[in-house]
């Protein structure tokens, strides 16, 4: 190459922007090519990072050089069979480098219980996303990645039909002969929320608050270059949070270890069809759109506080609401005090199983027999000995599901063919359906996002 740099621009600083970025400055390194990287993010330097700042990044591996052999069969399974093959394969055989590769710039991997149950096995930063973001960060600078933050991409120019610019706010343009978009989904933009979600879905609540800049900006430029969409667009990941808190992503997992009303005191679904992160985004869901006020209560007796790290399932600073009685709990949350009663006695009376049995890391079979309806297939045991907690539920979304098309090599795609010089990786790429594969997001955003930066690049040695 000869003349001005070959230019890439990466869009986003969460997980698959800052892969993207640094990758592609070592891609270029490692083949001698003169190549400038910036990488652009409309947030504030503080606020910058979408949802991989804060979150705690569970990673699906069996260790961290490995994943299970039964990886792209989840995934297909997840997706109800509706996901491209060919992208989990080779997000299955890119996550043991990719891990490594991270771990090279800083960061430090363990395996630490999910939560509190025992599902499929994960590996986690030490630290969480906040760590993953830091490290990278620094790498990213120390490569000579430019940072240009309150930059917003506002259009993708392309001569051709190929990349060649990114417009930003004030009308500046950036050259761009690669583009990588890793701004994440849409839930923050309420129009786009209700447009794909009904009523009420311009009112959910983020589960990161920083992911409020992702209002599907990569979406809509890439859109505008007749780019091909995928993944379900009335799907999301969303969690049942605690609405007290003050923490970002403050989620509430105990519930399946006691019971869930409404506001009339209620029951509404098996608290124990499944390992919290199979009954979770059903749970988030049903309370914002189905739910009188939005709002449940996980009420519990003081044994669950005998959990080995029950602590683990709550990341809400703020403690149980707490009374030695039923009624008096009721009052203190405002539900029908009659009515809790009444419906904790109903589920103690199903509850004639063998309280020994009871295992918070797994699917016990501890049920509830009778009649009781709607029933509780595992950890059925009597709510009876005081005092009885409550923790208030809403639910908060995490990320959207609809977004562009890719192809195994973070390409964005238009008739089924790749746009020259355009990438994409993360939450901005439409590949889940029905449900988010668990432990998922981040590590399809790393791989993808380094797939994507050395993609760029390598474009540069075909010009």
């Amino acid at each position: 190459m000869s003349g001005k740099p070959y230019e890439v621009l990466v869009i986003g600083q969460g997980a698959a922007g800052l892969a993207a970025a640094l990758s592609a400055v070592e891609e270029a390194r490692a083949r001698s090519l003169a190549v400038a990287v910036t990488l652009i993010d409309k947030a504030s330097a503080d606020e910058a990072g979408g949802n991989t700042r804060w979150t705690p990044a569970y990673m699906r591996m069996a260790a961290p050089d490995h994943v299970e052999p039964s990886f792209v069969h989840d995934m297909l399974a997840a997706t109800q069979l509706r996901g491209d093959e060919t992208y989990f394969a080779r997000l299955a055989a890119e996550a043991p480098a990719t891990v490594q590769w991270i771990a090279s710039h800083g960061v430090t991997f363990h395996q630490p219980t999910y939560y509190l149950a025992k599902g499929p096995p994960r590996i986690q930063p030490v630290g969480g996303g906040a760590a993953i973001f830091g490290e990278l960060s620094r790498a990213a600078k120390d490569a000579g990645v430019r940072f240009r933050h309150e930059c917003a991409a506002e259009a993708l120019l392309a001569e051709g039909g190929a990349i060649r610019a990114v417009r930003v706010n004030g009308g500046e343009v950036l050259a761009a002969n690669a583009a990588v978009l890793a701004c994440g989904g849409f839930q923050g933009n309420a129009q786009m929320m209700r447009e794909h979600f009904g009523p009420g879905g311009d009112s959910v609540p983020l589960l990161a608050p920083k992911a409020r800049f992702n209002t599907g900006d990569g979406i809509a430029m890439a859109r505008t270059l007749v780019a091909d969409v995928a993944g379900e667009w009335n799907g999301m990941h969303i969690e049942p949070i605690d609405p007290r808190s003050r923490n970002s992503a403050p989620v509430v997992l105990l519930y399946p270890y006691g019971i869930v009303v409404d506001r009339s005191g209620r029951r509404f679904f098996d608290e124990g069809s499944g390992l919290v992160h199979e009954t979770w985004e059903w749970l988030a869901r049903h309370l914002h759109f189905s739910i009188e006020g939005r709002e449940a209560y996980a009420i519990l007796d003081s044994r669950v506080l005998a959990i080995p790290d029950w602590q683990r399932a709550t990341r809400s600073e703020v403690p149980p609401v707490q009374s030695d009685s039923l009624s008096g709990l009721a009052g203190l949350i405002g539900v029908d005090p009659v009515r809790l009663v009444s419906t904790v006695a109903t589920y103690n009376a199903a509850c004639t199983g063998d309280p020994e049995r009871f295992d918070a890391t797994l699917c016990d079979a501890l049920s509830a027999a009778g009649t009781l309806d709607p029933p509780k297939s595992n950890w059925a045991r009597a709510i009876s000995e005081p005092p009885f907690l409550a923790w208030p539920l809403i639910g908060a979304i995490a990320y959207t599901f609809g977004g562009l098309a890719t192809d195994h090599r973070a390409r964005v795609l238009r008739n089924g063919a790749p746009i020259p010089g355009l990438y994409a990786a993360g939450e901005i790429t439409g590949h889940f359906y029905a449900t988010a594969p668990n432990a998922v997001s981040v590590l399809r955003a790393f791989v993808f996002g380094r797939i994507a930066g050395r993609e760029a690049v390598a474009s540069a040695s075909r010009t």
